[in-house]
């Protein structure tokens, strides 16, 4: 059973750093994990997604430059480092997982979201 946790979330200013983590369970190789995210009013989007086996990585064209995921070497975590954060990164961010598409696919699992508000 796949079972995804995030922390991290939180209020910072502009220019701030923030790392989010997810606590993965009943993940394997065969998987591709991931994060999306939803502002207010607005529908989910893709940020980043990671292959769970070799770590291939594949990012949104907005947080290409100031994101990375990646994943702990035990394969039980996954992070997404978040630099120079903007206003318009505020949102709610889902942990995704899923064995059947690829990476900017369909994700069948997600987890409960962290917010990350970034002010002014």
């Amino acid at each position: 059973q796949v079972q995804l946790v995030e922390s991290g979330g939180g209020l910072v200013q502009t220019g701030a750093s923030l790392r989010l983590s997810c606590a993965a369970s009943g993940i394997f190789d065969g998987y591709n994990m991931g994060w999306f995210r939803q502002a207010p009013g607005k529908e989910r989007e893709f940020v980043a997604a990671i292959s769970w086996a070799v770590g291939v990585t594949a990012y949104s064209d907005v947080v290409k430059d100031r994101f990375t995921i990646a994943r702990n070497n035990a394969k039980t975590t996954l992070y997404l480092h978040m630099n120079s954060l903007k206003p318009e990164d505020t949102a709610v961010y889902y942990c995704v997982a899923d064995s059947e598409y690829g990476l900017r696919g369909q994700y069948s699992y997600w987890g409960q979201g962290t917010q990350v508000t970034v002010s002014s």
